[in-house]
């Protein structure tokens, strides 16, 4: 479980960033919508505390949606302004803001679901405007290392504090921006902030896929137990085909696709 939790989100660290050097932020960004991280916190949960708690922390990760992409819309308005300690800081401090509220409301589905949407759809509204950046050198081996490493520390911290706070937190937590925070420094640090912002924004639109991912195990666990797993797999990867067609229609306006 251990080496799972340490290889997982480095590896999908590095297939996002050849994807960012092949295709570009947008196709980067929504990769990250793929439920990586929430996927395998939910999975040991379920496990370690059974179907019933996962579930639970399910509907609280649906919620904490609306933290997740406050931290991408303050970290893309930040870092067009200031430096990426700034950015990142006044990111999580809003995270960490909205998630103690989050944690306040009493856990309902409903709510969940409702939290999320209003989030996912006022989301490209909320994105600073950015022209598309001509491509540039591709980050250096050591920078794709350095992203590593901090995605399997984060995880690591992650994982181990969801698995001793309760059903609640535990949700709130899997929603911690541990992918986001990584790659917006480094995006910034290589690329800048107008890269690190079309990156975000199609983290953003990605997050359907996550989405419907906590939606179909809060619904498929208490009943199918483990297996509501494999539902919500393939449920997050049908949504994430779908908003594919979201990012192709900037590029159908004449946008020229930015190289990553």
């Amino acid at each position: 479980m251990l080496i799972l939790k340490l290889l997982l989100i480095p590896a999908f660290l590095l297939l996002i960033s050849l994807a960012g050097k092949r295709w570009g932020p947008s196709v980067a960004g929504w990769l990250s919508g793929l439920p990586v991280v929430v996927g395998p916190i939910l999975f040991f949960l379920a496990i370690e505390q059974g179907p019933q708690f996962a579930a639970h922390s399910a509907v609280a990760a649906l919620s904490a949606m609306f933290a997740m992409i406050a931290f991408c819309v303050t970290y893309a308005q930040v870092a067009q302004r200031a430096n990426w300690p700034w950015a990142l800081t006044i990111a999580l401090a809003v995270w960490a803001v909205l998630a103690l509220l989050l944690s306040l409301i009493p856990a309902s589905l409903p709510f969940s679901v409702a939290a999320a949407a209003i989030a996912l759809l006022s989301a490209p509204y909320l994105f600073p405007h950015v022209q598309p950046v001509p491509g540039g050198p591709a980050p250096k081996s050591d920078k794709l290392i350095w992203r590593m490493i901090a995605g399997a520390a984060l995880t690591l911290v992650v994982t181990m504090l969801a698995s001793t706070v309760g059903e609640r937190w535990s949700g709130l937590l899997a929603v911690f921006p541990v992918l986001g925070s990584v790659m917006a420094v480094f995006s910034q640090q290589t690329r800048g902030a107008e890269f690190t912002a079309a990156l975000l924004r199609a983290t953003a639109t990605g997050m359907y896929s996550f989405s419907a991912f906590c939606l179909v195990s809060a619904l498929t666990l208490p009943t199918m137990g483990l297996g509501g797993f494999a539902v919500g797999v393939a449920v997050s990867v049908a949504m994430l085909g779908v908003t594919r067609k979201l990012l192709a229609k900037p590029a159908k306006a004449g946008n020229p696709q930015t190289q990553a």
